[in-house]
């Protein structure tokens, strides 16, 4: 089965084919993306401007002709934080719908983390015993741990690195002051958390999925991505820490010229860094293990368990 997967996050807006079936795993067969930031297009009133909304609709209409002409037979369109967290989110998706016929479902947090844990445990599988993940986004910090596929503990925290930029690191590169304002808050934040995710016992594995950890892990040492997805990666927390304040040092154009690292995420890594660090210290984790699939595979494998029953039911939710 052929399937289009249109992920609308706060940085990236993707649309990804995959050839699906029960039993097998997802083998993409086309990718097409674009920068859109639409977190970067929320105005004072936390409402997302007609920009982003023309340049949303644009992309969403050009990722149906492509799976016109792909052959895709079904198609899996979901948003998360940025429109979630936009008070005229849901106004802007109606329009859509009515303009495009497009219907892209709203995850809520707990339901990124818990599909984000669903692709890393399929991925690594029953083998890993109680697993503890770590996904870091544009605008939110997904955590999720448990033994079987659903966690026991699925958390969602406003610590997206493109979030914690614009809040917080005014300057390039910011100032002494804001990196060690929003350490501290940063800390705070997961440090509420780690009692309720650690309450059912420790990780025997501790995994991250997301651009921010490949991009750290790249600089610590870990492979290139062209080395392919079943290479092992780690970040190590001794190698990390380090790099924490050597990124805050360090200019957006600076930090674009180290391995792995795009310029559109530059500016956000230092608050990605601080994010990481803060997690693995506060989780008393040595090492976390990267994993190749995230969300968007989570979102294909729910599709994909429910093919049995209900074909019809949102990518997230359990009617």
């Amino acid at each position: 089965m052929r399937l289009g997967v249109l992920d609308v996050g706060s940085n990236t807006v993707h649309f990804l084919v995959v050839d699906a079936h029960q039993g097998a795993r997802p083998l993409p067969a086309f990718s097409h993306k674009a920068e859109l930031r639409l977190a970067d297009h929320l105005d004072s009133g936390n409402r997302l401007t007609s920009t982003g909304e023309t340049q949303l609709r644009a992309f969403v209409g050009e990722a149906l002709r492509i799976a016109e002409d792909m052959g895709v037979e079904d198609l899996l369109p979901f948003a998360t934080s940025a429109v979630r967290d936009a008070a005229n989110g849901e106004e802007i998706l109606a329009r859509i719908r009515a303009d495009v016929k497009v219907d892209i479902h709203v995850l809520t947090g707990r339901d990124e983390s818990r599909l984000t844990f669903l692709a890393a445990r399929r991925w690594f599988g029953w083998s890993s015993g109680r697993l503890l993940v770590f996904d870091i986004g544009g605008g939110s910090l997904e955590i999720g741990s448990g033994v079987d596929e659903e966690p026991d503990v699925a958390i969602s925290l406003p610590l997206g690195a493109g979030r914690l930029t614009r809040g917080w690191l005014t300057t390039d590169p910011p100032s002494a002051e804001e990196v060690r304002e929003l350490r501290r808050h940063v800390r705070a934040e997961i440090a509420r958390t780690a009692g309720e995710v650690l309450r059912n016992g420790r990780p025997d594995h501790a995994v991250a999925t997301s651009k921010t950890f490949r991009q750290l892990a790249r600089i610590a040492g870990a492979a290139p991505s062209g080395e392919g997805a079943y290479v092992r990666r780690n970040l190590d927390h001794t190698e990390l820490t380090p790099w924490v304040s050597r990124l805050a040092k360090m200019s957006a154009a600076q930090r674009a010229q180290l391995p792995g690292v795009s310029a559109t995420r530059a500016p956000q890594l230092p608050a990605g860094a601080i994010v990481a660090d803060a997690a693995m210290d506060l989780f008393g984790l040595d090492e976390l293990e990267l994993c190749p699939w995230a969300l968007r595979e989570g979102v294909i494998l729910r599709r994909l368990d429910g093919m049995a029953g209900r074909t019809d039911t949102p990518a997230g939710r359990d009617d």
